[in-house]
């Protein structure tokens, strides 16, 4: 063993106790490697994922890459960086020397504790004219300025923020709403302006002007740009019934409602939430154990039937009763009644009246995109806008990413859909800055995304219609893995405690394979099992 004031050095295994495609964690000094043997050759990296701290040895391994088990990121084997998100560090990769049948690893002792690692970026060149400007202040936004740094871009960058705050992880606003805004921010103020990135909080872009190659901004400035990139995300929709403009009837999409609406939670409050969608029922589990009662509002039986199947949605419908949640199903809301200025009850169609508090609504999105209409990009009918494999739209110097992407999904063979996932809003991010600055980069892109509901996290990915679905383990009981098909192919997969299988299926298709229904007759998790190649 030798060390240093920054290195330490040691014997972690022996050759013998690694077999081929392999996740294996050790010891070295007080922190922990992952060792992976592939085609021969043994990598040394941090443990676990930059993102949310997850145990990759449990992850997926893919030809030269390992995906985190919990949310899908990706990273590369030869070097630890980031490939797929979400997260924005990548992974300490260590030396690794075979001293006879010893695997000798050499690691950064910040690095081993810290277990992540920021890419080489390079400043701004005060000479350089040529400017880009992000509109976006999420993961597409964030990760789009860091990767064009990342990659040797000099020129001048500013991202516009519409919030007064950095980019920050907003899957918290339903899922944690107390969460601090400082320690969720995925870098602070001194981060951007050591690289040369400026950041203007607060203002959003009210305009663009194609021709002159403009962005109006609401603070009365206009900003010049070489390269444009729009990922200015979505808003919450609202109701448009009576009584929709009282108090406490609540959006969830940033932090400011997340905080408002924690303050407003007491034992002796009821809440109401509009709608099934997995905001709502993240806000609804939140709610539950801070309030009096919680009452959801739905147009349908259960749950999510349109994404993850009608028997998925009744076994999560199930397990919310259980935790207190009552539901009102296959009803509409007529007005929205107030005393003082703020929501006092809710009435339904059928005349019902529920007691409520609070309002929660979350019955979808729209897109922030109505300050491009005179702009001369093109818009589709639901407000997104079309892009091709480059994240290009129809002004050659205009790309687009995150939710308002109306971009192709590599892995459904290319079909153009604008999808509100977390992970892949950082891939366009990545994406559009190659292509921004010239290296030349197609999407491949393998949607994936998360849930987590009373304990339990439910994950999802792939993307397509399905007409079939094929269950493994027990639904009820919430353990399962579930098989989405089209016709033959399995175009998406579900799971709930039963991880990796959806990071390997992710992986599968990232691999640019297929899963048909007949690898799921004789054993329908085979394909999931490792192939090792064992040394004698």
């Amino acid at each position: 063993m030798s060390s240093s004031d920054n290195y330490i050095e040691e014997t972690v295994c022996q050759v013998s106790e690694l077999q081929e495609n392999e996740l294996k964690t050790f010891q070295l000094g007080d922190g922990e490697v992952l060792l992976v043997k592939q085609n021969g050759k043994i990598s040394a990296l941090g443990s676990k994922c930059t993102h949310y701290g997850a145990p990759l040895a449990n992850g997926a391994l893919g030809e030269g890459r390992i995906r985190c088990p919990w949310h899908g990121a990706c990273f590369n084997l030869a070097t630890g960086d980031i490939e797929d998100f979400p997260g924005l560090d990548s992974l300490p990769n260590y030396q690794v020397t075979i001293d006879g049948s010893n695997v000798v690893v050499r690691a950064d002792k910040g690095q081993l504790v810290s277990n992540k690692r920021v890419k080489n970026m390079v400043g701004q060149c005060q000479g350089e004219r040529h400017g880009i400007v992000v509109i976006g202040g999420g993961p597409a936004a964030a990760t789009c300025v860091e990767t064009l740094r990342q990659e040797g871009y000099k020129g001048q960058i500013v991202m516009v923020c519409k919030e007064n705050c950095l980019p920050y992880d907003r899957v918290l606003v339903t899922k944690e709403m107390n969460f601090d805004i400082k320690n969720a921010e995925f870098r602070n103020d001194d981060f951007y302006q050591k690289f040369g990135i400026s950041v203007i909080k607060g203002v959003e872009a009210l305009s663009v002007d194609t021709k002159n190659k403009k962005v109006s901004l609401s603070n009365s400035t206009a900003l010049s740009y070489h390269k444009l990139f729009i990922a200015t995300g979505s808003s919450p929709r609202k109701v448009d019934i009576p009584g929709c403009d009282l108090g406490n009837v609540i959006v969830l999409r940033n932090y400011e409602n997340a905080k408002y609406t924690n303050s407003q939670l007491s034992k002796d409050k009821e809440v109401v939430i509009l709608g099934d969608s997995f905001i709502a029922l993240e806000a609804a589990d939140y709610c539950s154990s801070r309030v009096k009662k919680v009452t959801v509002l739905m147009k349908g039986q259960v749950p999510f039937s349109h994404v993850l199947g009608p028997r998925i949605g009744r076994a999560v419908f199930e397990l919310f009763r259980r935790n207190g949640v009552n539901f009102v199903t296959q009803c509409g809301l007529r007005r929205i009644n107030g005393n003082g200025g703020n929501v006092q009850s809710v009435e339904l169609v059928d005349g019902t009246s529920i007691p409520a508090d609070l309002l929660i609504v979350g019955i979808g999105i729209t897109l922030n995109t109505t300050f491009l209409k005179d702009s001369g990009i093109e818009i589709q009918q639901n407000g997104s806008i079309e892009t091709d494999q480059y994240l290009r739209t129809n002004i050659p110097e205009v790309y687009a990413g995150g939710d308002v992407a109306w971009a192709p999904v590599w892995c459904a063979g290319n079909q153009k859909a604008s999808i509100g996932h977390f992970g892949l809003a950082h891939y366009h991010g990545k994406t559009a800055a190659l292509n921004m600055i010239g290296k030349q980069k197609e999407l491949r892109s393998v949607p994936y995304f998360w849930t987590r509901l009373f304990g339990l996290s439910i994950r999802y990915c792939g993307f397509g219609h399905f007409d079939d679905i094929i269950y493994v383990g027990d639904v009820e009981a919430l353990k399962f893995v579930a098989f989405y098909l089209k016709s033959d192919e399995v175009v998406s997969a579900s799971s709930c405690g039963m991880d990796p299988i959806v990071s390997k299926f992710g992986e599968l298709l990232a691999q640019g394979k297929k899963l048909k229904r007949e690898d799921l007759v004789d054993d329908p998790l085979g394909w999931t099992k490792p192939k090792l190649v064992v040394q004698l």
